[in-house]
């Protein structure tokens, strides 16, 4: 067997990316080793000299690294919406159309999400909704969703948390509950796909392959990236 091939990778796709690894492995081929963070962290530690053998990353990202980092192989895995979740147990709010929304973000005791690609986005999104100030004084932002998770988990006052739907719904039963996706007009989806590093060798660009396979795109929209 080979040694475990080493993977920065984006947390959202982190459902979807752990099953592939694993049926990758049954085939016969080679382990994964995988290290998950956000973006920004990833480019930081890149950044700072780390090379693992693939980077799993929204394309602008991997474009950014292109010159330095990342050989031209790449494969595109599917893009991943903004979902809303609250702890477990907690009454639902309202999020079907974008005047329910509004009027749960006034209500709600907290708002919680992360510094990464989620948190870029809503904050962008309230500034253009104008409630950027009003819901400033209520709005907790942490560095990855673990944190975030943890918060809700432990929430007591209509916290409302957001995340990706992928790392939310893979997270119920751990405190959380996933209340549904942002609605259609305000959706935004970040996209990730996956490339080689210039330290990738034979076993990497195998992987990359089966990444595009239709049993990996299976498993991926199984995992709610689409």
């Amino acid at each position: 067997m080979a040694e475990n091939l080493k993977v920065l990778s984006a947390g959202a796709v982190q459902p979807g990316l752990s099953r592939i690894a694993e049926a990758f492995r049954l085939q016969g081929e080679a382990s994964l080793e995988i290290d998950f963070a956000t973006a920004p962290a990833i480019a930081k530690r890149v950044g700072a000299g780390a090379l693992p053998q693939i980077i799993i990353a929204p394309p602008d990202l991997l474009e950014s690294l292109a010159t330095t980092a990342l050989s031209a192989r790449s494969v595109v895995l599917g893009r991943i919406g903004i979902g809303v979740m609250v702890r477990a147990g907690a009454p639902l709010p309202g999020i079907a159309t974008l005047a329910e929304f509004l009027n749960s973000l006034r209500n709600a005791g907290q708002i919680i999400y992360n510094k990464a690609s989620t948190g870029i986005y809503l904050d962008s999104l309230f500034e253009r909704l104008g409630i950027a100030t009003l819901l400033e004084a209520k709005t907790i932002k942490y560095s990855d969703f673990a944190a975030v998770r943890n918060h809700i988990a432990n929430a007591r006052d209509n916290e409302i948390g957001f995340g990706a739907t992928t790392v939310i719904i893979e997270n119920a039963g751990r405190g959380v509950t996933f209340v549904g996706a942002l609605p259609a007009e305000i959706q935004n989806y970040t996209s990730y796909a996956a490339a080689l590093t210039s330290n990738a060798g034979d076993d990497a660009a195998a992987f990359l392959d089966y990444l595009a396979t239709p049993a990996a795109k299976a498993i991926l929209r199984s995992a709610g990236i689409d």
